[in-house]
């Protein structure tokens, strides 16, 4: 074992100690970048995210970039689009991930983008005229969306079944004309395997990411905003907190059947008080993923989260349980991974409506 490569390891580790030991130093802990929550992939959605331990693809640049190690062929590319919120919000993907180095050691490296947005918002402030007509060929439309680029590296120790990986990421958030933002964060990970158990630590947002708004709102609209009592943005700063996830997996195959079993469990410091274990900065919410394989081909997956303690509107004191399954389905044809996941993700009934379709293509080496 290198010692530049005992190094990176320590600094994983360490990167995600010295985050959360100083998360009582925080004092206005914020909802940011919540689109970079969602996760990419079809064959993930479907266990419900339950794969920072088990991940072996190019999704793992999101889900843990030391899963990239895993990938045998020289090149992989993944993408993936679904629709949130009865269609009004698009959710798309890409990665592709390149193997580098040699065989025996090999480094993996990976590119991703991510975008989620409403396109097609209209514009009425300018509906109104000065004199209180109404002018319908004032109306424009406007996007607001969401973007994040990682670039991430994977590598595996020599003789030992450990690898590590982390990810830069680069976000730009936009609402039309009026302002933007833009983020820079870390994320980190390593995977380790012995006896058909697999146990994964990822670590997102690592030395916490910040997000600068600038606002570019003309006086005639901040007049209108604030004529109908609307507030006016001002330039303004986000911090996403750091957020833990310990899995742990089993894998094994039996004749044609093949199985894995993830737990993971999500330690985050947003406030976030919904989950069935948290505190006043703490909130841990487990996860949980089946999959079963016949014969490579197809494979069926499960998974259960989002458990939360809805508080009863009429009386505060009394809470109810709650939980989301999802369910999915791939199929392995040659170089070519189709997979499908059916979640309520992004749903506001308690209903399966939300359809999410990804790809996964594998280039073999022509030699």
């Amino acid at each position: 074992m290198k010692f530049q490569d005992i190094k990176a390891i320590v600094l994983v580790c360490l990167f995600a100690t010295a985050t959360f030991s100083n998360i009582s130093a925080q004092t206005a802990p914020k909802f940011v970048n919540e689109f970079l929550n969602i996760g990419v992939g079809a064959q993930a959605h479907g266990m419900f995210g339950s794969v920072a331990a088990s991940i072996d693809d190019v999704t793992s640049a999101y889900w843990n970039p030391a899963g990239l190690t895993k990938i045998e062929d020289p090149l992989q590319v993944a993408a993936m689009h679904a629709s949130w919120f009865g269609g009004i919000a698009n959710y798309d993907y890409f990665g592709a991930a390149k193997r580098m180095g040699s065989n025996s050691n090999p480094t993996v490296g990976a590119l991703t983008v991510i975008r989620m947005g409403i396109d097609g918002i209209p514009n009425t402030l300018s509906l109104v005229g000065p004199d209180g007509s109404i002018n319908y060929n004032n109306v424009t439309e406007f996007s607001t969306a969401d973007y994040a680029v990682l670039v991430s590296i994977g590598k595996t120790l020599k003789n030992i079944d450990l690898s590590y990986g982390i990810s830069a990421k680069v976000i730009n958030r936009r609402i039309g004309p009026f302002g933007s933002a833009w983020g820079f964060g870390f994320d980190a990970g390593v995977q380790y395997e012995t006896n058909g158990f697999k146990f994964g630590l990822m670590a997102r947002d690592v030395t916490t990411t910040v997000n600068a708004w600038s606002f570019n709102i003309s006086s005639e609209n901040e007049a209108i905003l604030l004529a109908t009592g609307n507030d006016v943005p001002i330039s303004s700063t986000e911090i996403a907190l750091p957020k833990l996830v310990f899995a742990a997996a089993k894998s094994g195959e039996s004749g044609s059947l093949s199985y894995t079993v993830e737990a993971d469990l999500r330690l985050s410091s947003d406030g976030t008080q919904a989950g069935i274990l948290s505190g006043d900065r703490i909130g841990l919410d487990p996860t949980f993923g089946v999959e079963v394989g016949y014969d490579q081909l197809a494979f069926l997956r499960f998974g259960l989260g989002n458990m939360q303690n809805i508080i009863n509107e009429v009386n505060s004191a009394n809470t109810k349980f709650s939980l989301q399954p999802n369910i999915g389905l791939g199929v392995h044809l040659g170089r070519l991974n189709i997979d499908y996941a059916l979640t309520n993700i992004g749903s506001v009934a308690e209903a399966l409506v939300s359809h999410i379709f990804s790809l996964k293509l594998n280039f073999q080496s022509s030699y």
